[in-house]
């Protein structure tokens, strides 16, 4: 009765159940290590953004190692002037909906350090060419208070650099290549400013703070449904199977069924005495 499962047919079949259960074991398992992977990220954002401001040299400083990752989005303070002549723009920024750029400004806090601030936001001009406004930034000793961020890279970012920008614009908050230019050691990484002291009459408009989302919310759904879809590989293998039972018991049965009958009207037929 199952000899049908050994035919050419049923062993291509077998053979793309095989395939597809591990693949789909690891599919559900790879979106669980995502999800807690997220999970943790956006808990460990949570606390930092919740956590009181410090002062930026407990946690990184000019010319020291780099932001740690455990670090990011910790609220800093830190005091120095604005370096204007230095100021970059940062292409290719949405906001609100919006294409604009980033404005980094070198904050000099003394003895030949210095550490980059991302003022803000501004929307793009008419064409891409076109310079947008820019308010200055302050004159003087300013407070600033910010979101402590690590530098960007291609790999950590996913945006590709390229040469050939306008003068004074770049791509990537890359702090590394930035710092290479500037006439003082700076910070690797830098200050998302959510505020300054004194408070310029006009500024870029803030950086919204990070959207921490659903934590791996969604990725923890999909290791579920990959796991679900084993369960209907499965049982859609073992329903074919059973169908295919089922059927050649029903085609067998019908065939005993018809010699029956056949043989019924001779057994009747009374012989002459």
């Amino acid at each position: 009765m199952y000899r049908f499962l050994l035919t050419p047919r049923w062993l291509v079949l077998h053979l793309v159940v095989l395939l597809v259960i591990p693949s789909f074991v690891f599919l559900g398992q790879w979106q669980f290590g995502r999800y807690e992977e997220r999970s943790d990220s956006s808990h460990r954002i949570t606390a930092n953004l919740a956590a009181p401001p410090v002062p930026l040299a407990e946690l990184a400083a000019p010319g020291g190692p780099a932001v740690r990752e455990a670090d990011q989005h910790r609220t800093v303070r830190v005091s120095g002037t604005f370096d204007a002549s230095h100021g970059l723009l940062v292409r290719r920024r949405p906001q609100d909906g919006m294409t604009g750029f980033y404005v980094l400004t070198p904050l000099v806090t003394g003895q030949g350090q210095a550490v980059i601030v991302n003022r803000g936001w501004v929307p793009a001009g008419e064409t891409a060419d076109t310079q947008p406004q820019v308010p200055p930034p302050p004159t003087g000793q300013v407070t600033v208070t910010g979101r402590l961020r690590l530098g960007e890279t291609e790999e950590r970012s996913g945006l590709r650099n390229r040469p050939g920008l306008p003068p004074g614009q770049v791509l990537l908050i890359d702090t590394a290549a930035i710092g290479a230019g500037l006439p003082y050691r700076i910070m690797d990484g830098y200050v998302e400013l959510t505020e300054q002291s004194p408070a310029p009459a006009k500024a870029p408009a803030p950086v919204p703070a990070p959207d921490v989302g659903a934590g791996g919310g969604l990725n923890l759904a999909y290791g579920v449904q990959w796991w679900l879809f084993i369960a209907i590989a499965i049982g859609g293998w073992l329903l074919l199977i059973r169908r295919e039972v089922a059927d050649r018991r029903s085609q067998q049965e019908g065939g005993h069924d018809g010699e029956e009958r056949e043989d019924e009207p001779l057994a009747s037929v009374e012989r002459p005495g």
